[in-house]
């Protein structure tokens, strides 16, 4: 057993402590186990005041590198904020146990199965690396086998609860205007995801070089589109107004910036948004539905407008259409049309089907 360093202990203080470890044993102790309990009680007094999100920020930060999408770091960052930072975010580590994790993952478990299954993956794995750190001792509380696994059926096993992932066309425009209300860059980018029925990664990533202020076009290029091709959308009066607002306070190549310096919104941004609205029985993807429920209902368009309009595949015959360009100036008509019906909750005259007589 080491004694220290003789350029910082004497030989006297050297045979104190040589007297004390044999006391030690004489006991009965190990005077080398001793030391290193007390080191790790000196330690985990220390991170008393080290907290869970402290811990996962480093957790995070220690492994982030590893991970091959960008979409990991968003879906770790998203989900820990959204389902576990509010329950004990900011508590200290040591007093993270069963009844704090299952506070956090028993509501989600049978509405969101999938994704509870993550969050407690994801607070077990944070919660291991804080004990291989020093800065908590003891069995892991989020651990599934032979722990959670008593107090959670399993998720194979839940029937998720059913939600309307999509907003009825015909509550869109009361929607919209509670939107409208909302502040923030959100808001913003999910109004201009529901006029463009654009799919929410490609409104996220949108950047200016893809924006045509003088021909109101957003061209979303190949690599961003999950076709993997060249998409142009028209702007709607509305859409436009939108992104000229966002230029007023424009910094980076983002229309729609996140926290981060030179970063997008996060992909949990819509998410949170509806929740703060307390509308989070349904999905931001859903407004594509939405649109295009609203499209075969109330419009004349032909159902290959439509499609071209939310980027799904189409025969060669329409696409030879889309490049000569009348197909494009029919979904511009659709945008516009789409934008009113939004504002007012009214069928645009232009656009509604005349039935005929006796039909």
């Amino acid at each position: 057993m080491g004694l220290g360093s003789v350029s910082v202990f004497s030989l006297a203080e050297a045979r104190e402590r040589a007297l004390a470890a044999r006391k030690l044993v004489a006991e009965g102790i190990d005077p080398i186990e001793s030391r290193r309990a007390q080191r790790q009680a000196k330690a985990l007094e220390a991170a008393k005041a080290m907290t869970f999100r402290q811990a996962s920020e480093a957790y995070i930060g220690a492994h982030k590198a590893g991970w091959r999408s960008p979409k990991s770091l968003a879906a770790w960052e998203g989900t820990l904020a959204a389902d576990v930072y509010p329950i004990f975010g900011d508590l200290p580590l040591p007093s993270v146990d069963t009844g704090l994790v299952m506070k956090a993952i028993e509501p989600i478990w049978t509405k969101k199965p999938e994704t509870a299954s993550r969050v407690r993956g994801r607070i077990e794995s944070i919660l291991d690396y804080a004990t291989v750190r020093g800065w908590r001792t003891g069995e892991n509380p989020a651990r599934w086998r032979g722990h959670l696994e008593a107090l959670l059926p399993k998720k194979t096993k839940v029937r998720a609860v059913e939600h309307h992932a999509a907003l009825p066309y015909t509550d869109i425009a009361a929607f919209l205007a509670d939107l409208r209300r909302q502040d923030g860059i959100a808001a913003r980018a999910l109004e201009f995801a529901i006029l463009t029925a654009a799919r929410t990664g490609e409104v996220l990533g949108a950047r200016w070089d893809e924006i045509d202020f003088g021909n109101r076009l957003w061209t979303i290029p190949a690599n961003r589109m999950k076709a993997g091709k060249e998409h142009r959308l028209p702007l709607s009066d509305a859409a436009l107004a939108i992104v000229e607002k966002m230029s007023e306070q424009r910094a980076g190549d983002y229309v729609f910036r996140g926290a981060a310096a030179g970063r997008p919104l996060s992909n949990m941004a819509f998410l949170m948004l509806l929740r703060r609205m307390k509308r989070d029985n349904f999905t931001a993807h859903g407004f594509r539905s939405t649109f295009s429920d609203w499209c075969a209902e109330c419009t004349a368009f032909p159902a290959e407008v439509r499609e071209m309009a939310l980027a799904h595949a189409v025969g060669d015959k329409v696409e030879a259409a889309y490049r000569r360009g009348d197909l494009f100036e029919k979904r511009r008509q659709l945008a516009e049309a789409w934008a009113k019906f939004c504002a007012a909750g009214m069928p645009n005259d232009a656009a509604v089907v005349a039935l005929r007589r006796g039909a």
